[in-house]
């Protein structure tokens, strides 16, 4: 970076001011956007979430279906080992391998109830986890629509704003550099611990206007002098007088118009 060119107190006061007033336009810009970034974020994060939850319990249905036709097998199996079991019991030659076979027919009777009663409940789980899915996608379509009018209404404003706010963010640039570096991190400090990003304020019938309390005439007759750097002992803002203020006001506002 190429070495800045020594100024005045005077002219330090203006360079700070004219910054101050490029990002209050910044602010205003933003400000205009208000919250419907974080909306829209927040909206897009909702439906992710959602989509989410969907797939996870399509997976579950997934392994209820796959569980289901696991068992009806296990039936199919049973029915045929219970017909080879009747089949068997026309040829038995004793009261042992009767009973053998009636409770190898029995055990297979068993199973098929097992596995039916298994089906009717995986079949209860999938119905709840579609009757679920099915809530999810109707929140799902009602948030999509919420987010494309969200998106729209941002996309409008993106296209009044955003390339002033490209113009005045690079403006912002080129009035810090005429700034030595220990003066802007001030005023960045500044800006960042006051409400409404004021860090230079005007004098306005004797008082600051960052925190409306008088300034003492001895202290307003250093103001406007313009000799030294001086700041409100109670809001910590770096004040000019009106009449510079007033001057810097016009000169930015006619760059302003100019972009």
């Amino acid at each position: 970076m190429a070495k800045k060119v020594e100024i005045t107190i005077e002219e330090k006061l203006r360079a700070l001011f004219d910054l101050q007033l490029i990002d209050s336009r910044i602010d205003e810009i933003r400000n205009i956007r208000g919250e419907l970034p974080l909306e829209v974020e927040d909206l897009e994060n909702e439906i992710e979430g959602s989509n989410v939850k969907v797939e996870k319990i399509t997976t579950e249905i997934d392994e209820f279906e796959n569980n289901i036709k696991n068992h009806k097998n296990s039936i199919e199996e049973a029915n045929v080992l219970i017909g080879k079991y009747s089949e068997k019991l026309n040829n038995v030659r004793n009261n042992r391998e009767y009973n053998s076979i009636v409770k190898e027919e029995e055990f297979q009777k068993l199973e098929i109830e097992l596995c039916e009663k298994k089906i009717k409940d995986l079949q209860a789980k999938s119905e709840l986890k579609n009757e679920t899915i099915k809530t999810l996608e109707e929140h799902i379509q009602e948030k999509q629509k919420h987010l494309d009018a969200k998106k729209s209404e941002l996309k409008e404003i993106m296209k009044e704003t955003e390339k002033e706010e490209n113009i005045l963010i690079k403006q912002s640039k080129k009035f810090e550099e005429k700034i030595e570096e220990r003066l802007v991190k001030a005023y960045k400090r500044i800006r960042g611990n006051v409400k409404n990003g004021m860090a230079i304020v005007a004098l306005e019938r004797g008082a600051s206007a960052g925190s409306y309390f008088t300034i003492p005439p001895q202290i307003q007759m250093e103001i406007a002098s313009r000799q030294r750097i001086i700041t409100d002992e109670y809001s910590g803002r770096i004040l000019v007088d009106s009449e510079l203020a007033d001057e810097e006001r016009d000169k930015v506002n006619k760059l302003i118009n100019s972009l």
